[in-house]
């Protein structure tokens, strides 16, 4: 059986050139698929358990939520604020509901803006401790303020459905940050600091409360990465068939009586 005239010395340039265009488009190909799954991987990533930022240096008094930084672990230093404690129902512990106790803290001056410290879990009201008194410092971990639409059924208790912002307003009469805090006792050894800076007596007599939320991937995040991909191995795939037509009518016009080979 004779061989194909496409194996022929002169043809091996254009058979080269077509697998190496096929190649560097498969090759960017996986390149900007990379770079998407990086992309997403970075937005959804555990901040939980990196070392703990100053508060301020990842929210100011009057700034949004940071987006990026949901349960990023924060270092509060401040005042425990008296006569402003709630409890947020709906709030389940090993299967049991119950109660988020949350007591603002204000940042710096005892009367400036309080960010609200969710400092632990009970399943009674009645049975939470106090609020602790004077100056702490401690690591929690930082959360947007919540907005399901819930409502308060009674304003005038202390329980509230949420961490929602202006229905805390009601009950205290300083500003607070865009954010609230949980404090946390799941500390492993050696990830961030222990001692005075990640646990403090506002968590005595509470079980710990657990986060509610951590950094979500949207649907848009690096498509043009993604998009990039599709468009490579295209490009990829029309060279590859641009060099498969061009072969079978090379065969067909060398089959023809009397053609000589190209070039």
């Amino acid at each position: 059986m004779p061989a194909s005239p496409m194996l022929r010395p002169k043809y091996w340039g254009f058979h080269l050139l077509a697998l190496v265009l096929v190649a560097i488009a498969g090759g960017l190909g996986m390149w900007q698929l990379k770079a998407w799954q990086q992309h997403r991987t970075d937005e959804a990533r555990d901040l939980t358990k990196i070392a703990p930022e100053e508060l301020d240096a990842v929210i100011g008094p009057d700034d949004p939520f940071p987006g990026r930084k949901v349960g990023q672990p924060v270092v509060v230093e401040g005042t425990w604020v008296q006569d402003a404690t709630l409890f947020i129902s709906g709030r389940e512990h090993d299967g049991r509901d119950g109660y988020w106790v949350v007591t603002p803290v204000a940042v710096g001056e005892p009367d400036g803006p309080a960010l609200l410290a969710v400092r632990g879990w009970v399943a009674d009201p009645a049975d939470a401790p106090g609020t602790p008194e004077g100056s702490t410092a401690f690591v929690a971990l930082l959360q947007p303020p919540q907005g399901t639409g819930q409502v308060d059924d009674d304003p005038a208790d202390d329980v509230l459905p949420q961490v929602r912002l202006a229905d805390y307003l009601q009950h205290v009469d300083q500003d607070l940050y865009g954010a609230y805090a949980v404090i946390t006792d799941d500390i492993p050894d050696g990830d961030w600091p222990h001692g005075e800076t990640a646990v403090n007596d506002g968590t005595d007599g509470l079980a710990p409360a657990s986060i509610d939320q951590l950094p979500e991937v949207g649907r848009t995040t690096a498509i043009r990465n993604l998009l990039y991909a599709i468009e490579w191995w295209v490009f990829g795939l029309f060279a590859g068939f641009i060099w498969w037509r061009w072969t079978r009518d090379e065969v067909e016009r060398l089959s023809e009586p009397g053609t000589a080979p190209l070039g």
